[in-house]
């Protein structure tokens, strides 16, 4: 018992701890104070990450009350649609707006001598008169773009066109633009107005037919070739080919008549007093030739031994003035035939084509012609999947007959010896404006802007491109990819 006691410190007395028990103690507290030492910075990183949660809070509150602020300024300026998107146009209109160049001076029949028809200079890469002036027009968005919460994405700095096309990444999630640009005669925004896009295209047209062309046409061997003009209106349904092409009818009604009562040209000019003008309208609708100035007789299209092509049937009608004219056009459009599509109501689904013809007053014959052609709007195949089997087949024609007016435009651009134009109606009956050596034309492809219609915009750019195949040079930096900044 007494060994037991003094073992146990009897008494109540502790005795005192050995080295080695002292060291056991401090061996086993360290883990505590480690463990605490992790639980403290455990408990920081926590913290920290609850701050950095609350600070990306309160900047997504902040982006969203920004983009809800600059979404709202975009709807007053009438440009619906994705903030980001927008802002990718806005940059890449900011780092190209210094790019655009004037429109030059309008052209007129004392030109310098180094310049074309058009009024443009001649360099040593291009022959004297070109004979063909291609442009483009964009609209402005509509309000069935503006519904659909579209964003404008078509930029047209002069010479150039540019569509920002919206793209996604693969992961879904982040956004850029791919920015194509193309570059023509000339290039007309939506503040452009059509009496502008009339002075740069039609205009040296109607001049050229009424006075220059029947004083300095050419001669094949003994025979001349009377002055020959063309203005096409070319685009996607619903793009304002009718509503440009409406527009420079008006202006050629004032001009034609104001030229001829104004002409100091010789008698083999074109004046009051020795030509008469007339008017015919037709359309081709599905392969068919219909009189819209005669109860939409059906017409036959012929060739006589000279090889000259004839609308046998076809009626043309004397317009002593811009009113008679006017008057005209005004029962042409109102026969043509329009059906309700997918891209528009009321879309245009033949071509229309206006023929002015000048002729002697006095014993009838040709002095010239100006046709005036408003083409059917073109379509994509998806535009067409609602359409019934006569939708269907009309667009096909639509799109046979663009493809051969496209070729037969490009030959008698190079100069080409072959002409395709039998490859369709269209280009048959407009024979003598391609093969003519004093033939001249003016295209202009419109533009829709809205951001679902890009790839159709950029086929119709690629359309008018091709008849030229002017380059963009270095007019833009090479990147053609504007990336979206990164989500916060």
């Amino acid at each position: 018992t007494m060994g037991r006691r003094s073992m146990l410190g009897g008494g109540g007395t502790t005795l005192p701890l050995s080295s080695s028990a002292i060291i056991n103690k401090n061996a086993s507290s360290t883990p505590n104070n480690t463990m605490s030492l992790n639980k403290d910075q455990t408990r920081l990183r926590i913290e920290k990450m609850e701050a950095d949660r609350q600070l990306r809070r309160q900047r997504t509150r902040e982006l969203r009350v920004t983009r809800a602020a600059e979404e709202k300024r975009n709807l007053s300026k009438g440009n619906p649609g994705d903030v980001d998107f927008i802002g990718l146009v806005h940059q890449w209109r900011e780092e190209h707006g210094g790019s655009a160049c004037p429109h030059g001076e309008e052209s007129s029949s004392q030109n310098n001598e180094n310049d074309d028809l058009w009024g443009t200079p001649v360099t040593t890469t291009s022959s004297k008169g070109d004979k063909i002036c291609v442009c483009v027009r964009k609209r402005p968005l509509n309000s069935k773009e503006r519904k659909k919460k579209e964003h404008d994405a078509v930029t047209c700095l002069h010479p150039t066109a540019t569509v920002h096309s919206a793209k996604l990444r693969v992961d879904g999630i982040s956004k850029y633009c791919d920015h194509n640009s193309f570059r023509f005669d000339h290039a007309f925004d939506e503040e452009s107005s059509t009496e502008e896009v009339y002075r740069y295209t039609a205009k040296p047209l109607v001049r050229y037919v009424c006075c220059e062309g029947a004083v300095t046409g050419r001669t094949r061997g003994s025979v001349q070739q009377q002055p020959r003009a063309t203005v096409f209106a070319y685009g996607q349904t619903g793009s304002g080919k009718t509503h440009t092409m409406g527009g420079i009818q008006e202006m050629v009604a004032e001009d034609i008549f104001l030229t001829l009562s104004n002409n100091a040209f010789d008698n083999e000019g074109c004046s009051l007093e020795n030509t008469v003008v007339s008017v015919a309208i037709f359309e081709i609708y599905d392969g068919r030739i219909q009189d819209l100035l005669n109860n939409r007789t059906r017409l036959k299209v012929l060739e006589d031994g000279k090889g000259e092509v004839v609308v046998a049937g076809l009626e043309e009608f004397e317009a002593s003035g811009p009113r008679d004219f006017l008057s005209l056009i005004e029962r042409g459009q109102k026969n043509r035939t329009t059906h309700a599509t997918e891209a528009n109501d009321v879309s245009s689904r033949s071509h229309a084509i206006c023929q002015i013809l000048f002729r002697d007053k006095f014993n009838g014959k040709f002095k010239g012609k100006l046709s005036l052609v408003d083409l059917a709007g073109s379509e994509r195949g998806s535009d067409t999947k609602s359409h019934n089997r006569q939708r269907r087949t009309e667009s096909s024609e639509i799109n046979t007959s663009l493809l051969a007016l496209k070729e037969c435009i490009r030959a008698i651009d190079g100069d080409s010896k072959h002409v395709p134009y039998r490859q369709s109606k269209l280009t048959l009956i407009l024979k003598d404006c391609f093969v003519s050596r004093s033939a001249r034309t003016a295209m202009i492809a419109t533009l829709s802007p809205g951001s679902n219609s890009t790839d159709h915009t950029v086929n119709t750019l690629r359309y008018a491109d091709r008849i030229k195949e002017k380059k963009v040079g270095n007019l833009f930096s090479p990147t053609n990819r504007s990336p979206a900044p990164p989500p916060e």
